[in-house]
């Protein structure tokens, strides 16, 4: 078990070292926005790493709003700078409190930008948008790290929309969400991947309201569990009297 957790961490280290590599590539080759990069067969002999490592690289700056994949076409630059920490959320203490505000922010934003998802979405937006789905579940599912592939969803939804201010905005607050994740872990597995499907099928049948509560309901599910996990808090700590408002 240890030696296969060790495994695990070198993996996640080497990806996140071609991820760097990856994107100080994209700043001083310079590759320009819009354009595509080289395959994964390039890329992997490039930087002397296995074409799987190449993948979780691009994901990573997928999520991040560098790179868009576009399936049976190639990977192709957004933008070529990326902030770990654009909102400035991590100088802020409480993260449950935290958590809980940028769901309300979430509230606020991406029940409409779904429903803008199934009036504008393409045939390909919602072709990618369910295999995200499919691969978000398969994810959770197996017990692995499914959180990047879920932001992947969410800023596909925005993708949906197309919105471009949209496009921008979501994965700057997928990405602050990232940090927050963890918190509930895997507690919501069945309901995220029911109002996943719930979103994903009002998306893909062109039903406004039927996406705009389906993420309203997805967003609830995950606040209500961050507001149990305060008040267990609140009961181990002792501070009963703290207004997490």
């Amino acid at each position: 078990m240890a030696d296969r957790q060790i495994v695990k961490m070198e993996k996640g280290l080497l990806s996140s070292q071609v991820e760097e590599q990856l994107m100080t590539y994209i700043q001083h080759e310079p590759v320009q926005v819009g354009q595509k990069l080289p395959n994964e067969f390039e890329l992997a002999g490039m930087f002397g790493v296995g074409r799987s490592t190449i993948r979780e690289a691009v994901k990573g700056l997928a999520t991040k709003g560098v790179l868009e994949v576009r399936r049976g076409d190639g990977t192709y630059v957004l933008k070529t700078n990326v902030e770990a920490d654009p909102l400035g959320l991590s100088k802020l203490d409480d993260k449950y409190k935290l958590a809980l505000e940028l769901f309300d922010v979430r509230l606020m934003l991406e029940p409409d930008i779904a429903a803008l998802a199934a009036q504008n979405a393409t045939p390909e937006d919602l072709q990618q948008l369910v295999r995200l789905c499919d691969e978000t579940e398969a994810l959770y599912r197996g017990g692995k790290n499914h959180i990047p592939r879920d932001i992947e969803f969410h800023t596909c939804i925005a993708r949906c929309s197309r919105n471009r201010v949209v496009e921008m905005l979501v994965p700057v607050i997928n990405g602050a969400v990232m940090t927050f994740a963890n918190l509930t872990q895997h507690q919501l597995m069945q309901e995220t991947i029911d109002t996943h499907r719930a979103v994903t099928q009002a998306i893909c049948d062109r039903d406004s309201t039927g996406a705009r509560c389906a993420m309203i309901m997805h967003l609830t599910h995950n606040r209500r569990a961050i507001i149990r996990q305060w008040k267990e808090r609140q009961k181990h700590t002792g501070n009963t009297h703290e207004d997490i408002r």
